[in-house]
């Protein structure tokens, strides 16, 4: 092993000292090798003289038992200054109307979002209705001998039910669309008044 080998390793095995106590043992086991050097021995038979490696590590640790550092201590809470509340008690009616109107201004536009829909599923639900009342008419008229009115009746029962066809897509394309942007908007603003939206 060479000097430079030597060094490297235990520099490696030493890294949970601090820079200091490594730099000092590197510098006093590099200049023990160069000493044996100097009385005429090889650099691999100076680094060997010097002793195993990894037993010169295990010594100088337990010389140096590693120590976790502690955690730091949490940040206390800030208090409320005496201004700090009385000027927010005497803001309470201005801030406190634009919060009550904000929420209601949220809460209406909710309100219109999902009354179109139910909107739509009532119009829905009134052309079952009529392909249900146009069909049964239709064939009361065909038994009671009024085949014009009769087949008219079923023509407007079948266009009925066939609006409701197309129509309970587009009810269920809205329904779906208007809760995901229920969920996505109100999952925004829990995560700007909780504050986790700061910093990103």
């Amino acid at each position: 092993m060479t000097k430079q080998e030597f060094l490297t390793r235990l520099r490696e095995g030493l890294s949970l000292l601090p820079q200091n106590e490594r730099e000092e043992r590197l510098n006093f086991y590099g200049e023990m090798i160069d000493d044996r050097m100097e009385e005429g021995l090889s650099e691999s038979d100076a680094v060997a003289a010097v002793g195993q490696i990894d037993e010169i590590i295990a010594q100088i640790r337990a010389e140096f038992p590693f120590q976790a550092p502690a955690p730091e201590p949490a940040a206390p809470k800030r208090e409320w200054k005496t201004w700090e509340m009385v000027l927010l008690l005497a803001g309470s009616p201005i801030w406190l109307s634009l919060i009550i109107a904000a929420v209601a201004v949220v809460f209406a536009f909710y309100v219109v979002l999902w009354s179109a829909v139910v909107a739509l599923w009532a119009v829905f639900g009134a052309l079952v209705g009529c392909a249900f009342g146009l069909a049964t008419a239709g064939t009361v008229c065909l038994v009671f001998g009024k085949p014009l009115a009769g087949t008219a009746l079923l023509g407007a029962g079948m266009v009925c039910a066939g609006v409701s066809i197309l129509l309970c897509f587009g009810c269920d394309a809205a329904t779906k669309g208007v809760a995901l942007l229920t969920k996505i908007s109100v999952k925004g603003m829990v995560r700007c008044l909780s504050g986790k939206g700061k910093g990103k």
